[in-house]
């Protein structure tokens, strides 16, 4: 018997691998974020499994479905939105079933921030513009950040910011950033990415407060920040320069 930790990609039901559909159509037990998995992908669960819905279930009644199906035999398709290396509390599920003796596998996914530059239709590391992102969140109703990861510290980079869980509180995170990346950097807000309620903002640093007040996102989006959203005159990568050496 084996959990499987699946990322669930960003919502489009088929940004998924191939690896975890087969695993899902195996698999007699399937737990779920009901609010944000893909309800398309639990029609590829067996026959008779057992689905469980996990969003409104702490971390204690997720560890008892874990450890029942375990007892029973059972492997189980643990979906996560995104992928689950990222903001997805894994970590905390892998601690216990370390402790119950109960044996896992992690299968990637594609995460929200890489379905988000796919619809801005921008890459996240551009020669000569930028090379750097952080991936990171706001402290508001969560774990409180580590010392050193708040905002105004890590914008000093000016780097490539991506921002998870934080447009609720779009309001500070741009009075936060605005004294390192300067009101006119490029930002932009992806709510919702790749489903058919997509939302694409893009503007100004300083004006993005207003537009995403306007269009009413609350949540399931991402923040991005940087001059790669604009960038035209950057040299070509290196990758196929031709001097680079090929042997």
């Amino acid at each position: 018997m084996t959990v499987y930790f699946i990322g669930a990609g960003p919502g489009a039901p088929d940004l998924i691998t191939v690896r975890a559909q087969r695993i899902i159509a195996k698999a007699p037990v399937c737990l779920y974020a009901g609010a944000l998995v893909p309800p398309e992908l639990l029609e590829d669960c067996p026959d008779g499994a057992r689905k469980v819905d996990t969003a409104d279930l702490d971390l204690d009644r997720i560890l008892a479905e874990l450890t029942a199906a375990h007892a029973a035999g059972l492997d189980v398709a643990r979906l996560h939105s995104g992928d689950p290396s990222v903001f997805s509390a894994m970590a905390e599920q892998m601690r216990r079933l370390d402790a119950a003796g109960v044996p896992y596998e992690v299968v990637p996914g594609v995460p929200a921030f890489a379905a988000a530059a796919a619809s801005l239709r921008r890459e996240l590391t551009v020669p000569g513009v930028g090379q750097t992102v952080v991936l990171t969140r706001t402290s508001a109703r969560a774990t409180p950040m580590p010392e050193g990861e708040d905002l105004p510290s890590l914008a000093r980079s000016r780097s490539t910011m991506v921002l998870h869980l934080a447009v609720q509180r779009i309001d500070e995170v741009v009075a936060d950033l605005v004294p390192s990346y300067g009101p006119d950097c490029p930002a932009a807000v992806v709510a919702h990415a790749s489903r058919p309620a997509e939302v694409i903002l893009r503007g100004r640093l300083a004006d993005l407060p207003a537009l995403v007040h306007e269009a009413g996102i609350k949540r399931t989006a991402v923040i991005i920040v940087g001059q790669v959203l604009t960038a035209h005159d950057f040299p070509d990568s290196h990758l196929y320069s031709t001097a680079r050496p090929r042997h």
